[in-house]
């Protein structure tokens, strides 16, 4: 058995703020309960939600100081809950845990119930695992559970470029459907087009009514959306009747209700059987995570820093081993 130490480093928030007020702690190792596992923490995942959390925006509206951010990542199971024999210790583990109680994966070790926890897929190692969770879990059900996507079918990836985006773009073309792509900028857009995506347009220009038109004259029968605003509308404005979109909750403005759209918001969900799904899908589609930018776990604000910047094609992460 591993030795756990008492105390681990953490980077964490004791007020809300700008990305300065991440630092790093010194604080308690947490301590599995009988349904959870301890997770040494390999990559930490640095989500856009993790922002809205260090600004003030609580999830379920309670807020403890010192706050450790981070819903998802990777590592190795330290220790065992009691009542937990999915898992032995010593395995290679990634795992999705929103809003977890006993803090998140920005810090040496977490502690999460273990039906949020899956052995890492064959294709990736730790550091792409960590920055996959939350990214693959959203993509995979909007594209299966909420578009119900079918081969041949049209679909707009809006945001095609982003963490949970350049996930949705391969998981489609897996479903084996045609893929116009919405990216910004030349890196973004050539990004995507490498990733699968049949046609691609620079979201930020008023260009994706033209290639909708060209891409599916008939009119697009689903967008899946990262992203919200005027570029979202005009995605829109290219279903046909009868068409469907799916975002996230947090796209920001959210779409606006169209007569004839099915227009499903919804949040992604960690399970056994959603993780044992992504696993497979992420096998049979060669996974490539795109990773934009590393950082050691001291460097978190930095990590942030970037994050407010813009322009990330892929994940940030936190090495944190």
């Amino acid at each position: 058995m591993p030795t756990i130490p008492r105390t681990m480093r953490a980077a964490a928030l004791d007020r809300f703020g700008g990305p300065e007020v991440l630092t790093l702690h010194t604080l308690p190792v947490p301590v599995p309960d009988a349904d959870e596992v301890l997770i040494a923490v390999h990559t930490a995942s640095v989500g856009v939600w993790d922002a809205d959390i260090r600004e003030g925006w609580s999830p379920s509206g309670r807020v403890q100081f010192p706050l450790v951010l981070g819903s998802d990542g990777s590592g190795t199971i330290a220790a065992l809950g009691a009542s937990v024999d999915r898992f032995a210790v010593g395995d290679e583990v990634y795992s999705f845990a929103w809003d977890n109680p006993k803090g998140g994966f920005y810090a040496e070790y977490v502690a999460v119930l273990s039906h949020t926890v899956a052995g890492v897929p064959g294709c990736l190692d730790l550091e792409h695992a960590g920055a996959a969770p939350v990214s693959g879990l959203t993509a995979l059900q909007g594209i299966d559970d909420h578009l119900h996507l079918t081969a041949a079918e049209t679909v707009i990836i809006h945001g095609a470029s982003g963490g949970v985006g350049t996930v949705a773009v391969q998981f489609a073309k897996l479903r084996e459907a045609r893929v116009l792509a919405t990216a910004a900028g030349e890196d973004g857009l050539a990004l995507v087009r490498r990733l699968g995506a049949d046609h691609a347009v620079d979201g930020r220009r008023d260009g994706i009514a033209v290639a909708a038109r060209g891409f599916a004259p008939n009119g697009v029968d689903a967008v899946l959306a990262f992203a919200g605003g005027d570029a979202l509308e005009r995605c829109l404005d290219a279903l046909r009747e009868g068409g469907r979109l799916a975002y996230p909750n947090g796209v920001e403005p959210a779409p606006k209700p169209r007569r004839g759209i099915t227009i499903t918001p919804y949040d992604a969900v960690a399970g056994v059987a959603e993780f044992e799904r992504l696993n497979r899908a992420i096998e049979e589609s060669k996974l490539e995570v795109v990773i934009a930018a590393a950082y050691p776990l001291a460097d978190a604000a930095k990590a942030h820093e970037r994050l407010a910047a813009g322009h990330v094609l892929g994940k940030i992460v936190l090495r944190v081993r």
